[in-house]
C-alpha cells in the first residue's frame, strides 16, 4: 500500500469538503427586527412557475425557514401534494444548527406517503408526501426543495409569501414563465411600496417577477379579517387550458362554469323505473317545494357518500345510472344525481361550483379562476308569487332540507349552465337565523345550593355546534354537554334534545338540561352574592398593544336572549336591584335588567346582537369599550342578604 503525506491529502480533498457544507442560515445574522413578534423566519422562498403549455405546467419551490421556538414548529416540516395529474420530480431537504451548520440531509425513508382525503372535495385525488425535520434545540433552520410536474393547468400557482402571523420574511421571490401565446392573469395584493413587477421577454417566452424582503412578522389582533387579506399575495390563473383533453377558456365565470358543465353533460340518464318511480313520488303534490323535498328524502335514504377523485373525475361525475345502481357517488356525483331525479320529477335544477368548509372564507369574486372545492345544487323555484331558491347538500343523509349552513352558507356558488353561468349567494344567515333563545329556572336554597332547568333553543349556525348531539348515546351527550357549560361545580342530571319541525324557516335544536349546582352562591356572613347572568358571559378582547393594524372584522351574526327566574327562599331578600344596562352601538346592542316579581322572585333578562360587518381600525377604541361596558354588565352581581324569615 502506498503512502500518501498528509500535505498530499488536503490537495486532494479540501479542508472545506472534510469539514462538510460551508455554514449557511446562521440566525446571528438574522435582523433583529424579523426576529421581533416572530416564531419562524423566512430566510428565503423561491417559487418558479413555469408554464410549458396549455396542458402542462411545472412548479419548482425552495425555501429556507428558521424556527425561532417551539410555537414555529410547523414549519419543520414540508407536505408536497401529488395525484395522477401531479407528478414529483423530486423532494430534497436538510437542516441546520443555528451557527448554520448542516445537521443532515433529508433521506428517502424520512418522506411518508398519506392520504389526504378531506370528504367532500371536488378536483384532488388527495395523495401526499410529508417531510419532518423538527429539532429538539431551538432555533434551527430547515430547507426544502421539490418540483411538480402538472398536467392540471386548471390552477396556477398563488403566491403567498407571508401565510400567517407571527412569520417574518427576510426574502421570497416568486417567477412565472409563459410561453409565447399563452397569456398570464393576474390579481395583486397589499404589495409593499417599491415592490413592483419586472416582467421580461426571453427567448420568446414573457417572464413576470415579483420580489418582497424583509417583511416584519404581523402580530395577532382580536377580530381581524384572515390574514390573507392582510399579507401580499400574487393570485395567478391561465387564460387558456387542456386537462386530458378537455381544453376551455377562463377570462370569465361564465368561462370555467361553460367548460365544466360541458365536461358533465349527459351524465344524467336515469333508469326507466326509477323516472316512473320519481313520477309517482310526487304525484298529487301541488306544492313546488314539498316535491323538492320528497326527492331530497328519497335522495338521503338511498345513498351514501364516497370520494372517488381520480384524475378528470376530479372534474367529471359519474353517470347517474351508475349511482342508482350503486347506492354511492361523490359530491359531484350525488349532486348530479338528485338533479336527475327532480327532472324525473318535473323540477328544473343546477349545479353550482362552491368553496366548502366551516373555516372557509368566500372566493375572490373579481378573479375569475379555479378556487372551488365543492358541488351543490340550486333549486329555482318556479311559482312567480314565491320567487325564491332551494338549495340542497347532496352528500349528507341527514342534513336539514334546504340548509347551507356554516359549511356552504354566506358564500358565492358558480352555477353550472351550458351557455355559461354566474356567481350567485347562497343562503345568508344573520343575526336573525343565528339566534339562541334560553330560559334558566334556579331554585336557590339559604346554604347558596341551587338546581335548575335550562331550556335553549339554538337555530342557523349556532344550531350547527350541536346538531349532532341528538344522535349520540347519553353518555357521551352528557359529556359533551358538560365541557361546554361554564359553571364551577355541578352535576348534569338529566339531558333532552328535540328538534324543530321541519316546517321551520332554519333547522334548530331545542336543548333541556337539569342541573345541581352545589356552592352556586356562598354566603359570607349575612350576604349572599351571585351572578344572575348563568351561561352567557362575554369576554373583552385584550386592548390593542401599541397602534391598532387590522380593521374591525365582525364576521358572525347571532342574537342573543337569556331569561333567568332566580326563585328564593323567604330567608334571603335583595339589597339592592342592580341598574338596568342598555347598549347600542354600530358594532352591536346590548341590554340587561333584573326585575321583581309580585312571587317573590326575580327575573333576570339579557339580549345580544351582533351584526357581521367591518369597521375601520380607528374605531377599535370605541369597539373595545362597547365589549368592556358588555362583559362589565355580564359579570354583574347581585347581593342578597339574609333575613329572619
Amino acid at each position: 500500500m502506498r503512502f500518501i503525506p498528509a500535505f498530499a491529502l488536503t490537495l486532494l480533498f479540501p479542508l472545506a469538503t472534510l469539514a462538510g457544507p460551508a455554514p449557511k442560515y446562521a440566525v446571528a445574522e438574522l435582523p433583529a427586527a424579523l426576529r421581533e413578534n416572530a416564531h419562524a423566519v423566512e430566510r428565503r422562498h423561491d417559487e418558479l412557475l413555469t408554464v410549458k403549455s396549455a396542458a402542462r405546467t411545472v412548479e419548482t419551490v425552495m425555501r429556507a425557514t428558521t424556527i425561532l421556538d417551539e410555537a414555529g414548529s410547523r414549519w419543520a416540516s414540508e407536505l408536497v401534494y401529488y395525484s395522477s395529474l401531479n407528478r414529483i420530480s423530486y423532494f430534497r431537504g436538510a437542516v441546520y444548527d443555528a451557527s448554520g451548520r448542516q445537521l443532515r440531509q433529508l433521506r428517502t425513508q424520512d418522506i411518508r406517503d398519506i392520504s389526504l382525503s378531506d370528504g367532500f372535495s371536488l378536483a384532488t385525488d388527495a395523495r401526499g408526501r410529508v417531510a419532518d425535520l423538527s429539532q429538539p434545540t431551538y432555533p434551527y433552520t430547515v430547507e426544502f426543495e421539490y418540483e411538480v410536474v402538472s398536467d392540471n393547468p386548471l390552477f396556477y400557482s398563488n403566491w403567498k409569501p407571508q401565510p400567517v402571523e407571527q412569520f417574518s420574511v427576510q426574502e421570497a421571490t416568486f417567477k412565472v414563465v409563459m410561453p409565447a401565446g399563452l397569456a398570464l392573469r393576474f390579481q395583486e395584493q397589499r404589495l409593499p411600496a417599491g415592490t413592483a413587477l419586472a416582467q421580461t421577454t426571453v427567448a420568446g417566452q414573457q417572464v413576470y417577477e415579483w420580489r418582497v424582503q424583509n417583511l416584519a412578522a404581523l402580530d395577532e389582533e382580536a377580530d381581524a379579517p384572515p390574514v390573507s387579506e392582510l399579507t401580499p399575495a400574487v393570485y395567478t390563473a391561465p387564460s387558456e387550458f387542456e386537462v386530458q383533453g378537455h381544453a376551455g377558456k377562463l377570462n370569465s365565470w361564465a368561462d370555467l362554469s361553460r367548460w365544466t358543465y360541458e365536461l358533465n353533460a349527459n351524465r344524467a340518464t336515469l333508469p326507466p323505473a326509477l323516472v316512473a318511480g320519481m313520477q309517482a313520488l310526487v304525484a298529487g303534490e301541488t306544492n313546488e317545494r314539498a316535491r323538492i323535498q320528497k326527492v331530497y328524502k328519497f335522495l338521503q335514504a338511498n345513498t351514501r357518500y364516497i370520494s372517488v377523485q381520480l384524475g378528470l373525475g376530479g372534474w367529471q361525475t359519474f353517470p347517474a345510472a351508475d349511482v342508482a345502481a350503486k347506492g354511492y357517488g361523490d359530491c359531484k356525483a350525488l349532486t348530479n344525481y338528485c338533479q336527475a331525479l327532480l327532472s324525473a320529477a318535473g323540477i328544473t335544477a343546477h349545479a353550482a361550483l362552491i368553496k366548502a368548509g366551516s373555516d372557509e372564507h368566500d372566493i375572490r369574486t373579481d378573479f375569475p379562476s379555479s378556487q372551488f372545492n365543492h358541488v351543490v345544487l340550486c333549486v329555482p323555484l318556479s311559482q312567480a308569487a314565491k320567487a325564491d331558491t332551494v338549495w340542497l347538500e347532496c352528500t349528507d343523509q341527514t342534513n336539514p332540507f334546504g340548509y347551507m349552513g356554516g359549511f356552504t352558507g354566506n358564500r358565492h356558488a358558480l352555477l353550472l349552465l351550458p351557455e355559461g353561468g354566474r356567481l350567485v349567494p347562497t343562503p345568508r344567515y344573520g343575526a336573525a337565523e343565528n339566534c339562541r333563545q334560553r330560559h334558566a329556572d334556579v331554585y336557590l336554597d339559604a346554604n347558596g345550593n341551587a338546581t335548575a332547568t335550562l331550556r335553549t333553543l339554538r337555530t342557523g349556525l349556532e344550531y350547527d355546534a350541536v346538531a349532532g348531539l341528538a344522535g349520540l348515546e347519553l353518555s357521551e351527550q352528557k359529556k359533551r354537554v358538560g365541557n361546554r357549560l361554564a359553571l364551577g361545580n355541578f352535576t348534569l342530571d338529566r339531558v333532552a334534545f328535540r328538534p324543530l319541525p321541519a316546517s321551520a324557516p332554519v333547522p334548530g335544536l331545542v336543548e333541556t338540561l337539569a342541573l345541581t349546582l352545589p356552592g352556586l352562591a356562598p354566603p359570607s356572613g349575612k350576604r349572599v352574592f351571585i351572578t344572575p347572568n348563568l351561561l352567557s358571559r362575554l369576554a373583552a378582547p385584550a386592548p390593542a398593544v401599541g397602534e391598532r393594524q387590522a380593521d374591525i372584522w365582525l364576521d358572525y351574526a347571532f342574537s342573543q336572549l337569556d331569561t333567568v327566574q332566580l326563585h328564593l327562599p323567604a330567608s334571603l331578600q335583595p339589597e339592592q336591584l342592580p341598574a338596568p344596562v342598555q347598549l347600542t352601538t354600530p358594532f352591536g346592542t346590548y341590554s340587561s335588567q333584573l326585575l321583581a316579581l309580585p312571587n317573590g322572585s326575580l327575573r333576570y333578562i339579557r339580549r345580544l346582537e351582533m351584526p357581521r360587518t367591518r369597521f375601520a381600525r380607528a374605531e377599535y377604541p370605541a369597539y373595545l369599550e362597547f365589549r368592556r361596558k358588555v362583559s362589565a354588565a355580564d359579570k354583574a352581581q347581585l347581593v342578597l342578604v339574609k333575613t329572619d324569615a
